[in-house]
């Protein structure tokens, strides 16, 4: 498979962090990256885990939006067809 570079930016430290952790499992931080973009691929997910607290209105915006989703509120129904959500959206204007 031919190979291709990604440029990102993180921080020095989280970089050097990573690495370090990366060549205590015996293996460079691209294999890592990869086996990361290879489960969004298949998934189709990205999951985040947060250290510390949320700023307040974070939160509060979070916990208003989950209360809704549970309510089932403002959720789109699910479709079938590209046409199906074409006339849903339109339906909205």
């Amino acid at each position: 498979m031919a190979k291709t570079t990604i440029n990102i930016k993180a921080d020095r430290e989280v970089k050097e962090r990573a690495q370090k952790v990366a060549r205590g499992l015996g293996m460079p931080l691209s294999t890592i990256i990869n086996a990361y973009l290879n489960q969004f691929i298949r998934t189709k997910e990205v999951h985040f885990y947060l250290e510390g607290e949320l700023k307040p209105s974070v939160k509060k915006r979070l916990d208003r939006l989950q209360k809704e989703a549970l309510e089932g509120k403002n959720l789109s129904p699910t479709f079938r067809t590209p046409q199906e959500m074409d006339v849903y959206l339109e339906s909205l204007r």
